[in-house]
């Protein structure tokens, strides 16, 4: 089950967390991983470990707010059958206290970054016959977080665009969802603790993790496994749905 052999795979923002997990989960499933990244090094180090496990990966350097890049990109590739838009940032602040050039630095990644692959991905899967879009939601989407004004709006925007797709392309047996993650432990976090919270990394670690009800952070691998499910075979009944994969946080956090 969930095999991927013969299938050619882009996964953005897979030189590290997330992205880098689904990239090697999909590499062992027998896909062609295209490792796109906008830091050459990190996405090196992702092929570097897959193809030293025995698979299949190539280095893709892009900026995915540069829409020219992207489509010469893609179609350099010329067969995709999985897209997984993992690229995106973060940012604290609320309405008043986000500035202009924050909102438009987070809309730049999360919200274009994202428009930018499915305006060069979707040509190609329909000349191919189809293929599964997986875009990276969130929580924030849904439920609101305090401080993360312009992040939550670019969520909301992922949801709305996978419905959008879901809903245009089904003729063209291209298949799209998104998942909705809560807290992750990635290297963004030990990063933003250490800037944030120097000294107290620990603390604050733990607090973090308790605001699930489950009680601690997701791993990246799990996040992977769902990502896994919804790219295969195995789910070609299913579009145009938002997964929450969140310790709970949705439903039982009250």
């Amino acid at each position: 089950m969930f095999e991927l052999t013969n299938k050619t795979a882009v996964v953005t923002g897979a030189g590290s967390g997330i992205g880098k997990a689904v990239a090697l989960t999909f590499a062992r499933q027998g896909a062609t991983v295209h490792v796109l990244d906008v830091h050459a090094q990190q996405a090196e180090q992702t092929v570097a470990e897959i193809r030293e496990a025995g698979g299949q990966a190539f280095v893709q350097q892009c900026d995915v707010t540069k829409q020219q890049d992207v489509v010469e990109l893609f179609q350099q590739i010329g067969t995709i059958n999985i897209l997984v838009n993992s690229a995106g940032i973060s940012h604290i602040g609320k309405a008043d206290t986000t500035t202009e050039a924050d909102f438009e630095r987070v809309y730049q990644v999360n919200v274009k970054g994202v428009y930018n692959c499915l305006y060069a991905a979707i040509p190609v899967m329909k000349r191919n016959g189809g293929g599964a879009i997986l875009n990276m939601g969130s929580i924030a989407a849904v439920v609101g977080l305090p401080d993360r004004f312009a992040y939550s709006m670019s969520k909301g925007a992922v949801y709305a665009m996978t419905l959008s797709v879901a809903k245009d392309y089904l003729h063209d047996n291209i298949r799209c969802n998104s998942i909705s993650p809560a807290r992750v432990h990635t290297p963004f976090v030990d990063g933003f603790l250490a800037k944030n919270y120097p000294g107290q990394e620990a603390e604050m670690f733990q607090k973090l993790s308790k605001t699930q009800p489950i009680g601690r952070m997701g791993t990246p691998d799990e996040i992977s496994k769902l990502i896994l499910y919804l790219c295969s075979d195995e789910a070609s009944f299913i579009t145009g749905n938002d997964y929450p994969i969140d310790g709970g946080f949705i439903k039982l956090n009250n």
